[in-house]
């Protein structure tokens, strides 16, 4: 293990990847649990979720300045776009997947499946046929922190999928502890998605229908050096899902163009996966890594959310290409 402030090598594999920035750039600090960056590149902006606040902000790339984007915000989670540029949004609070339309209005996408109310949708991928897989753990009705506090009318946490000829919502994959982070490899055949409460990243097979096979497990936690399994200073203010007792945990997902994938691992970093499953390095964060996004002009600049910071760093990989291609 080689260690170089920012960067910890854990396999030769990595060094690639630590030839970047040698140090964090904090672009705001002024959130409670910022969550769900999406770099936006026509905008040259990144907009991201500040949940307990109930509010989106963004942040301008040209300027570094920070604004309001959004308020209230249904407590939103994650955030993407679909391949027409249209703002999708997992509004935990409003237990609802959102599309922001060109002209600003809001189209719901999903509330409920088999007519009883979503738990508190918290990422969403967008295929580039127009369908879109979301997450839905029980994170915003646990407690009035993320959300409103109630019980789950579906009574399980599952993946699902929302067909993007009817709007049809179906169940996409289930046996989760607490599903979270989604992302597509980029040629659209897996879908990986983290199972925060579970400590793994699993990973399926994408039909040409958009249904799911497999689902083994791709990645597990490791544990984090130095934790104490008997206490946790985060379960006073988050919920279980930002515990960092024991193992590291995992949100959301990213790949890089070769085929890396980058693991927010709430206190322990942010986690760099080989292709095989094997943990090659990891960068250092200060704070509870929530999520990141790779963006800027070149999509080599990854954003990183972490309790009350946005933080940035120009990488010396590139995240993986902005725009699919359905086959």
């Amino acid at each position: 293990m080689i260690e170089f402030g920012l960067y910890e090598i854990l396999d030769d594999r990595f060094r690639p990847c630590a030839n970047g920035d040698t140090k964090l750039e904090r672009l705001h600090g002024d959130c409670r649990w910022a969550e769900g960056p999406l770099y936006l590149p026509a905008w040259r902006q990144l907009v991201w979720s500040d949940i307990p606040n109930d509010r989106m902000l963004r942040w301008d790339e040209v300027t570094g300045t920070v604004a309001l984007f959004r308020s209230p915000a249904g407590h939103s989670n994650g955030n993407t776009v679909d391949h027409q540029g249209r703002l999708i949004t997992c509004e935990q609070g409003n237990r609802r997947v959102t599309r922001t339309e060109h002209d600003g209005t809001i189209t719901v996408l999903a509330d409920r499946y088999r007519g009883k109310r979503l738990n508190s949708p918290n990422d969403a991928v967008v295929r580039s046929d127009g369908t879109i897989w979301f997450s839905d753990p029980d994170f915003g009705i646990t407690s009035d922190y993320e959300g409103h506090r109630a019980d789950s009318e579906i009574g399980a946490c599952h993946v699902y999928r929302i067909d993007p000829l009817d709007g049809e919502v179906h169940l996409a994959a289930d046996g989760f502890a607490g599903p979270n982070g989604l992302v597509l490899s980029p040629d659209e055949q897996r879908l990986y998605v983290s199972d925060t409460r579970a400590g793994h990243i699993r990973v399926f097979d994408v039909r040409a229908d958009g249904t799911l096979a497999d689902g083994q497990v791709f990645a597990k936690a490791a544990a984090i050096p130095g934790a104490d399994a008997h206490s946790d200073a985060q379960s006073d203010t988050h919920s279980d899902a930002h515990s960092n007792a024991g193992p590291a945990r995992f949100d959301n997902i990213r790949f890089d163009d070769d085929g890396r994938l980058w693991a927010a691992a709430m206190g322990d970093g942010v986690h760099c996966y080989a292709p095989d499953g094997t943990l090659i390095g990891r960068l250092l964060v200060p704070e509870h890594v929530s999520n990141i996004a790779f963006g800027g002009p070149k999509n080599n600049r990854l954003f990183i959310t972490a309790t009350t910071s946005l933080y940035s760093l120009v990488l010396s990989v590139t995240g993986a290409p902005r725009v699919h291609r359905h086959r």
